[in-house]
């Protein structure tokens, strides 16, 4: 034994090792709970549906570290694998229309009966109920009913699209694996299952929150690009430097803001001296952007760095593995050549699962031996790889 093994053997198993997910084959938010639940040691068995782009899908991060078997769920026999899996697993996640899985014979009556203990997940961008439930909508328009994208916009301008990061994976995929595990506690100790109505609409109004704290305390009553956190102070916002690179500051408090200006030689200005002053920061904003703009970023890095004063450097996704404190935690992996993030978060003394690139069909016979099945007579070659 080496000295890793060693290490190994005195760490702690992956916090959901030995629970058991299927997870029906949809696109971002579903696969995003999957990925979550299978970096943290789950099971997760993905049902892939024929004739998907195998080439694409094996450079999806949002698809690894899973089991892997493609049914077509059109066909009875396909149903009935799923069926059985579903009487061995923990949960089952799906993202279709609502009443689609009941018309395909899974919805979570039906899996329920034959697993009272099954936690059912159900992801969609509306919920199961109400007057646009069955609408066609993106991240973007499920951010676009309460408050969200409205508040993302700049002064005098539509709102950008905030990548999919809020509807998506902040409030869909992220809220789904909460659920998960909530509603796994619960059946643990009750032997009861629960179904889980996630919306991404509600999911993203959720992470909202603070922002509604903040309007109850009014400092959230202009319109975007104005206010607080969403570019309006000078001291919370990004600048471009002399070279074309960008830094963001985040001084909000007191004592950070102080160490700022100071840096900056700005503390004996009197336009910078009422920090919350709103009707300055126009101008402190211009100014900021006037000075960050006469020197390259290794000189506002060199001046700032080190003062906590909540600066940093905006690098891109092509420079983020290769940022200093990035590469110290290994706070990014490759797998099969392929960069992505290292699983988050992190447990102490705890066995990391390390990514592993999703392979279509990789452990068909395994699963349909566990389920006591034959290959379905539709299954080809062309059809499955």
């Amino acid at each position: 034994m080496n000295d890793k093994d060693s290490i190994d053997s005195n760490l702690k198993q992956p916090v959901l090792n030995g629970v058991r997910v299927i997870e029906l084959a949809g696109i971002g938010p579903a696969p995003f709970c999957g990925m979550m639940l299978a970096d943290h040691g789950a099971e997760v068995i993905r049902i892939d549906r024929p004739g998907a782009n195998s080439e694409d899908q094996k450079r999806d991060v949002l698809l690894r570290s899973r089991r892997s078997i493609t049914l077509d769920l059109k066909r009875s026999e396909s149903i009935e694998i799923v069926a059985r899996l579903a009487e061995t697993a923990d949960g089952l996640i799906e993202g279709f229309r609502p009443g689609v899985a009941e018309r395909l014979g899974l919805g979570p009556e039906a899996l329920m009966q034959r697993n009272p203990a099954l936690v059912y997940g159900r992801m969609t961008g509306w919920g199961q109920e109400g007057p646009l439930s069955d609408a066609a909508g993106h991240d973007l328009n499920y951010i676009s009913i309460n408050g969200c994208l409205a508040a993302l916009g700049q002064e005098g301008k539509p709102p950008m699209p905030p990548l999919n990061l809020i509807g998506d994976y902040g409030g869909g995929g992220m809220m789904l694996a909460f659920g998960f595990v909530s509603a796994l506690l619960a059946a643990r100790q009750s032997g009861h299952g629960r179904v889980i109505d996630c919306s991404m609409a509600e999911g993203s109004a959720a992470l909202m929150a603070g922002m509604w704290s903040l309007k109850h305390n009014t400092m959230w009553e202009k319109g975007p690009g104005q206010n607080l956190l969403d570019g309006g102070a000078p001291f919370y916002s990004s600048y471009a430097c002399a070279d074309g690179k960008l830094i963001a500051i985040g001084a909000i408090e007191p004592q950070f803001y102080a160490r700022f200006v100071e840096a900056l030689e700005l503390g004996d200005d009197q336009l910078f001296a009422a920090q919350l002053d709103q009707e300055n920061w126009p101008g402190m904003k211009s100014r900021l952007t006037e000075l960050f703009a006469s020197a390259p970023r290794a000189t506002w890095t060199g001046l700032l760095q080190h003062c906590d004063c909540c600066y940093t450097e905006v690098v891109t996704m092509a420079e983020a593995p290769e940022h200093h404190h990035n590469r110290l935690r290994g706070s990014y992996v490759e797998s099969d050549g392929w960069m992505q993030p290292h699983p988050a978060p992190r447990f102490a003394d705890t066995k990391v699962v390390l990514p592993k690139m999703w392979q279509r069909d990789a452990d068909r016979k395994d699963i349909l031996a566990e389920v006591g099945m034959a290959d379905p007579d539709w299954v080809t070659t062309k059809q499955t790889h």
